[in-house]
């Protein structure tokens, strides 16, 4: 098992009093989409509206909240995704990791403690093939090897980060409490994508960005675009409930907020017992994405489960619990050692303007 503790190097610990560590959870939980969001928040905790925008303030200037914005299915929106691995030698890996950053679908890169030591996921818009982009990434970065890992069946997607600490690390869930199942089984639903209007387009392209901390953070947001705050809640609602919008909600810095460790534990599980032992898996509080994905020669592993800790041990502690759940005893832990890139796709912005002849290759 591979099993090396992240060498990246953390920020500061974040030491968030109690109302900070309530607010946090609640604003991972579901934001309002109403006109005063944040007022609504307070009246949840008991607080007014002008100290949730100072704390949400400053929680955002310590780069502990990260965004509040909407959360996409890309697969209803019509765009291709996947997670790719990729083996350098290790003198190639930055001048390769900095070719794949340059495309704008790239959202995650990371450097990972293992012979496939670049990981990276791709979101292609309706006009490109996932395949074709990937490959022609290949062609300019020059790995030694490419898989293409998409999903096959999605057992988990989303987490909420316990700040109060209340929580243990190996803690499970049962499903109506788990917000990363509930998107996993919406998932599952047909893929319907129909043409989005020209308010609908509008709509996700706002929807996306963080949105201000105002008094009416809506209002400031459709500023401009040709759309009413009603009719932005409008849209926002009808995707909510044709699975094209997973939810609308804040998402933390992780290390910032204190959970220092990424570890992602892949397991090889026999093909009969793979929906059994995802949902199991699917289970654990810390497992934030569990997925069904391809296997390769060089490459058993056919569950993936994203690991978030406070420290290394916590995620060790995690797979070890998950061994015990499921008797699934060959497995490699694999921690990411650099962050390239991490941003959220951006969908519907300057697609057609992009080609992948445009990236500079490898010199």
């Amino acid at each position: 098992m591979a099993s090396e503790q992240s060498s990246v190097v953390d920020p500061r610990p974040y030491q968030p009093d109690e109302l900070d560590q309530r607010l946090l959870n609640e604003l991972q939980t579901g934001f309002p989409l109403v006109d005063q969001p944040f007022a609504a928040v307070g009246e949840r905790l008991g607080l007014a509206h002008d100290e949730v925008l100072r704390r949400v303030t400053e929680l955002k200037a310590g780069k502990v909240l990260r965004q509040i914005s909407a959360i996409f299915d890309s697969r209803r929106l019509g765009y291709r995704s996947s997670l790719v691995a990729m083996r350098f030698d290790p003198d190639d890996l930055e001048a390769g990791a900095a070719v794949i950053n340059q495309h704008p679908g790239v959202s995650h890169n990371y450097k990972r403690n293992h012979a496939f030591n670049l990981w990276f996921t791709i979101a292609v818009p309706p006009s490109k093939t996932l395949d074709g982009e990937v490959a022609a990434l290949a062609a300019k970065a020059r790995p030694q090897q490419t898989w293409l890992l998409p999903t096959i069946k999605l057992f988990k997607i989303g987490v909420n980060l316990d700040m109060t600490g209340r929580q243990a690390a190996t803690a499970t869930e049962a499903d109506e409490d788990n917000i990363g199942r509930r998107s996993a089984q919406a998932w599952l639903k047909e893929v319907v994508t129909p043409t989005l209007s020209p308010p609908e387009l509008t709509a996700v392209r706002l929807l996306q960005r963080d949105l201000p901390v105002t008094a009416e953070p809506f209002a400031d947001l459709v500023a401009g675009s040709g759309l009413a705050a009603a009719e932005l809640f409008a849209i926002a609602t009808a995707m909510l409930a044709n699975n094209q919008l997973r939810r609308y909600a804040a998402v933390l810095h992780h290390r910032a907020a204190g959970f220092r460790a990424n570890a992602m534990g892949v397991w090889v599980v026999p093909p009969e017992r793979i929906d059994l032992v995802g949902e199991q898996m699917a289970a654990f509080r810390a497992v934030s994405h569990c997925y069904h994905r391809p296997t390769y020669p060089d490459w058993p592993y056919s569950v993936f489960t994203m690991i978030h800790g406070r420290h290394s041990r916590d995620c060790e502690d995690v797979v070890e619990a998950i061994r015990d759940a499921t008797g699934v005893t060959e497995y490699a832990l694999l921690y990411s050692t650099k962050e390239y890139k991490k941003t959220r796709v951006r969908y519907f912005v300057d697609d057609d303007r992009f080609d992948v002849d445009s990236i500079a290759g490898r010199s």
